[in-house]
C-alpha cells in the first residue's frame, strides 16, 4: 500500500520536497507511518487506507485529549490533518521504543507510565448505562467470525457472556493499547505514541495489555505502576469481564490480520481468565 493521490498532494503542500527518513508502518493493518524531514525538522505522517478506522480515533485524541501530555513534551504535537483524506501530520517525538530495552523491565518506567496515564484519565468522566451491553454484543459478534477458538469453548464463552450483568460504567479518555511498544524512552523520560485505539472506556481497560504481559512476568512492575497511578482502578467483577472480552477479541483480531504470536497470547489469556 502507498499514499493515495490526494494524500500525496496534501503532504507535498504541507511539507514541500520533504525527504522520507524511515517507513515505520506496522504492515498488519492499512495505515502508513512515515518519518519525514523538512527544513531540518522531523515529522510523522500517518495515512489510512479505505478500510482504516484507527486514524479517526487518533485524530480525535489529538483534538480532544492529548494536551496534558503535549504540553509537557510527552506526546507528539499535532501539525496538520485532513479527515476526509485520512491523513495526519505530527511533529516527530524523540526516543526509542521501551519494548525490547532494559527500560521494559525497570520499575521506574512503570511508575512514570502510571502517572502519565492517571493524568490522561483524570481529564473527564461520563456515565454510560449501555457500555457493558455494547461490549458484550461486540464480543459475541466477534465470536461469530472466523477464528481458532475451539467450538465447544466458543459456545461456553457465548453462554457465559449472555448471562453477564450490565451495570452502568464510568468512561474516561483511554489510550486503548497502553504497553511498552507504545512508549518511548529518552534519557529516562517516558513519552507516548500511537492513539489509534483511543476512546472513552472505563479506566481499568488500559491495564489489560500490561496485565497479560509485563505484570504477569514481574509483579514488581504492577506495584510500581499502581504507585504512579495513585490507586487501582480495577473492580474485580468488571475487571474479569473486561479481561475475558479482551482475550476473545485479541484472538479473533489477531487471527484476522495474521499476527500469530498475538493470537496465541489471546488463547492463553482466555485459558487464564476462565481457570
Amino acid at each position: 500500500m502507498g499514499l493515495t493521490d490526494r494524500q500525496q498532494v496534501l503532504l507535498d503542500t504541507w511539507l514541500p520536497s520533504a525527504e522520507l527518513v524511515k517507513d515505520h508502518s506496522w504492515g498488519l493493518i492499512g495505515t502508513l507511518v512515515l518519518e519525514l524531514m523538512h527544513d531540518g525538522e522531523r515529522y510523522i505522517a500517518k495515512a489510512g487506507d479505505a478500510a482504516d478506522h484507527h486514524l479517526a480515533r487518533e485524530i480525535r485524541a489529538h483534538r480532544n485529549w492529548l494536551t496534558p501530555w503535549t504540553s509537557r513534551g510527552r506526546a507528539p504535537e499535532f501539525v496538520h490533518v485532513d479527515d476526509e483524506a485520512k491523513l495526519l501530520l505530527t511533529r516527530f517525538l524523540p526516543g526509542e521504543l521501551v519494548q525490547g530495552t532494559p527500560a521494559e523491565w525497570a520499575p521506574a518506567t512503570y511508575d512514570e507510565a502510571g502517572g502519565l496515564l492517571a493524568q490522561f484519565h483524570q481529564q473527564s468522566a461520563v456515565p454510560d448505562d449501555a457500555y457493558e451491553s455494547r461490549e458484550n454484543q461486540r464480543t459475541l459478534a466477534n465470536l461469530g467470525k472466523q477464528h481458532r477458538i475451539a467450538p465447544e469453548l466458543a459456545e461456553r464463552l457465548r453462554a457465559e457472556i449472555a448471562g453477564w450483568p450490565t451495570p452502568p460504567a464510568i468512561l474516561v479518555p483511554t489510550h486503548g493499547d497502553w504497553q511498552p511498544r507504545n512508549w518511548l524512552t529518552d534519557n529516562g523520560t517516558i513519552r507516548v505514541i500511537d492513539f489509534g485505539r483511543a476512546d472513552l472506556r472505563p479506566a481499568y481497560t488500559d491495564l489489560a495489555r500490561l496485565a497479560a504481559q509485563q505484570f504477569r512476568s514481574n509483579p514488581e512492575l504492577e506495584t510500581a505502576f499502581l504507585s504512579g497511578y495513585g490507586s487501582d482502578p480495577r473492580e474485580p467483577d468488571a475487571w474479569y469481564r473486561a479481561q475475558l472480552r479482551e482475550a476473545i477479541n485479541t484472538c479473533i483480531w489477531a487471527y484476522e490480520v495474521g499476527d500469530e504470536p498475538f493470537e496465541q497470547q489471546g488463547h492463553r489469556m482466555i485459558a487464564e481468565a476462565i481457570s
